[in-house]
């Protein structure tokens, strides 16, 4: 392995330098969904030679950490959510970790106020990386190995492929940050911008993912790239250190399950709060009749408001690291709290986000996703993310990859927001060997206990929202998987109080929402998920995000 490109010459139809993306496509057998052509198309190969989902995702992930670095990473963490064909479920969560040296208030300044950008840019920012960890872990269910899932992104850094115009622009605006924010120049970086057709070689990361090839997870944890990491925190005040790296460890997540109409719903558990918020508002608006209400109507869109705007109220109440705080799971899901949050909503009544507070418990942007289906029926949903696009910006040195800015998911100080508006409290605190609050939302749906559906999304808090409204799109709303992830979205997180809308939404229902009193922010386009579902005569039916480049392959 890693002599010259044995994984391109062996599969001639895959070419780093001339590639194209499909959105949508049946195969018969297997099939990916991802944010790349590139690594779809190198996860299907694996399914050809012998591979299953599993192997399948594993090559996805590095081969994105390779041609998607804005959020396809080694340097962040994630989740994996898998459902084998026989019916047993995997939770893995290989989220990041805050190090042993980090502290309640260390973004605080004197006089307590958060200071500007440190928990979102620089080595200060980043938790301990949890992705290469997490793909070790997924290999217990793998066939192939390791060595020969990693070959394909060893080669695309280390041979080049060539760059999108969305990655060229990525690249371009990133610049000055990068060369900020990291001790030394690297790949991502040159004397003049990028443009479409150019192509991107890595080598440092081509020798840092060969020494993962060689050494296992110990290539990255320990050894030169560990060090390499702990060298780069000191130029900009990080606080990772060997110990950190040499004892992170995956853990494994019991997953959130429910009904909705007919279908069998698999999600997250925390320390991602998707599970949990997808569980509650669907559960909230399962009364009602969303069919008849019609899809993005200001009848259907504000029920499924005001179920969010509660839901995410909990969030900020009761969600974190279940190793660190008492989640109330089981209440938070459960019917009869679920219709009790609801006991107040009114049709066609605006909510206020102020009057409307976490329930009382009492109990005994940038992200990627892909989606995988393998012939068996093994399905695999994994949510990477090294939180804001390009992470923090720092590029470790001599490793060249980039760090995660996870930190600013936890909740800084109570009521002050993170970058995505969300405001958190004591269940999110920042503690050293704590998992931050995440938004990822990998989810699964089987009907009569067969598989049916594998969907997820990048987007920060928007995430949950996103698989919430495309499973009403699918279920409901009887769409193709194309037309409910290319839909327009909307968005409500309880605060700020407001409603987001993408800039295509119809203008009909803006008005009539804003008639209704409700608060409208329009923005661009946000998340881009991707989708692999089962049709009833059996092909896998892949659908990616028409908001990116993000591409289907399957055989």
């Amino acid at each position: 392995m890693g002599f010259g490109q044995t994984f391109f010459k062996a599969h001639p139809s895959i070419n780093p330098y001339h590639y194209e993306m499909a959105k949508e496509k049946s195969f018969d057998h297997a099939a990916v969904a991802s944010a790349h052509a590139l690594a779809s198309m190198i996860g299907a190969a694996i399914m050809q030679e012998g591979g299953n989902a599993f192997d399948a995702a594993i090559a996805v992930q590095f081969s994105l950490a390779v041609v998607f670095p804005e959020a396809g990473n080694i340097g962040g963490g994630g989740f994996m959510l898998a459902r084998k064909v026989n019916g047993e479920l995997i939770g893995l969560d290989f989220r990041e970790e805050a190090p042993a040296k980090a502290s309640k208030d260390m973004y605080l300044d004197e006089k307590g106020n958060p200071y500007a950008d440190k928990s979102t840019r620089g080595a200060l920012a980043s938790g301990i990386p949890g992705s290469v960890a997490g793909m070790f872990s997924a290999h217990a269910y793998a066939k192939l190995p390791m060595a020969q899932l990693i070959e394909p992104a060893i080669e695309l850094a280390e041979f080049g492929f060539v760059v999108s115009e969305s990655e060229a622009k990525g690249l371009n605006s990133n610049r000055n940050s990068f060369i900020k924010f990291s001790s030394s120049a690297s790949a991502f970086t040159k004397k003049e911008n990028w443009k479409a057709g150019d192509t991107l070689i890595q080598t440092e990361l081509a020798a840092t993912l060969k020494r993962i090839q060689a050494n296992g997870a110990a290539g990255f944890y320990e050894g030169p790239t560990a060090s390499m990491i702990v060298k780069e925190m000191a130029h900009s005040g990080g606080i990772i250190n060997l110990n950190d790296l040499k004892n992170y460890a995956p853990k494994y997540r019991t997953p959130i399950e429910f009904e909705y109409k007919g279908h069998h719903i698999i999600s997250f558990a925390p320390p991602s709060s998707g599970g949990i918020l997808l569980a509650q508002m669907m559960k909230m608006i399962a009364p009602f009749d969303l069919a008849k209400m019609g899809n993005n109507t200001a009848a259907s869109v504000s029920l499924m408001v005001e179920a969010q705007r509660r839901a995410y109220a909990d969030r900020a109440e009761h969600m974190g690291d279940p190793d660190f705080w008492k989640v109330p799971t089981k209440t938070l899901i459960s019917d009869t709290y679920v219709k009790q949050r609801m006991s107040d909503y009114v049709a066609g009544v605006k909510g206020t986000s102020k009057l409307i507070n976490a329930g009382q418990i009492h109990e005994s942007e940038q992200t990627t996703h892909f989606s995988v289906v393998d012939k068996d029926g093994n399905m695999v949903a994994i949510t990477t993310t090294l939180n804001d696009s390009y992470g923090n910006k720092t590029i470790v040195a001599g490793a060249g990859f980039i760090l995660n800015n996870e930190m600013d998911d936890f909740s800084i100080k109570p009521g002050v927001p993170n970058m995505y508006g969300a405001i958190g409290g004591e269940a999110n605190a920042i503690q050293a060997g704590k998992r931050m609050l995440s938004s990822m939302t990998p989810t699964l749906v089987t009907v009569n206990n067969q598989p049916f559906l594998t969907i997820g999304s990048p987007g920060g808090t928007t995430i949950p929202n996103q698989v919430y409204e495309g499973l009403v799109d699918i279920i409901d709303l009887k769409m193709s998987l194309k037309q409910s992830i290319d839909g327009p979205r909307f968005h409500h997180q309880w605060m700020p109080d407001n409603i987001m809308l993408e800039s295509d939404f119809p203008e009909a229902t803006e008005q009539a929402l804003k008639a209704m009193g409700y608060t409208i922010m329009k923005r661009g386009r946000f998340g881009r998920m991707d989708g692999v579902q089962i049709t009833s005569d059996g092909k896998r039916m892949a659908a990616g995000d028409k908001r990116g480049d993000d591409s289907v392959a399957g055989y």
